[in-house]
């Protein structure tokens, strides 16, 4: 029906806009970065002279 038509193109804005929201906060938090480790151990750096 004609009559209520204005209520089913808010719906579906509204539904647009709540899966547009999902998909950007589930891209945000969802994505893992790779972890970065770090060794404790103080690299020495040996130097050999050859002259």
């Amino acid at each position: 029906m004609p009559q209520m038509s204005p209520l089913s193109w808010l719906i579906l804005f509204i539904i647009f806009v709540w899966v547009l929201i999902l998909f950007n906060v589930l891209n945000y938090y969802c994505f893992l970065y790779p972890v970065k480790t770090y060794s404790t151990k103080p690299k020495t750096l040996k130097i050999n002279w050859k002259w």
